[in-house]
């Protein structure tokens, strides 16, 4: 399962937005939706800032503002691709 986490504070229009795109790719695909308000955390609040809202994927940045349902079920397919161990040698 892929955790997908959304950066978000309160009374924010995009940040509905995002969660609202994220539930519904949410209803095709096993992802774990963790959702966290930057104003509860001031190291948080001065990463992000107005930046909001910001998506992680699996551990990486993926959206900011806005969420492209299509790009995020793609990014989330990627990260149930991807191997467990990386074995693979780069030639070169």
């Amino acid at each position: 399962m892929t955790r997908v986490t959304l950066y978000t504070k309160p009374d924010c229009c995009l940040c509905d937005e995002a969660r609202e795109a994220i539930q519904r790719v949410q209803q095709e695909l096993s992802i774990e939706l963790e959702q966290i308000d930057i104003t509860h955390d001031p190291a948080l609040a001065a990463r992000y800032g107005e930046r909001i809202p910001v998506v992680v994927v699996g551990g990486v940045e993926a959206f900011e503002y806005r969420v492209d349902e299509h790009q995020l079920r793609s990014a989330i397919a990627g990260r149930a691709e991807a191997p467990v161990s990386s074995s693979r040698e780069s030639s070169g």
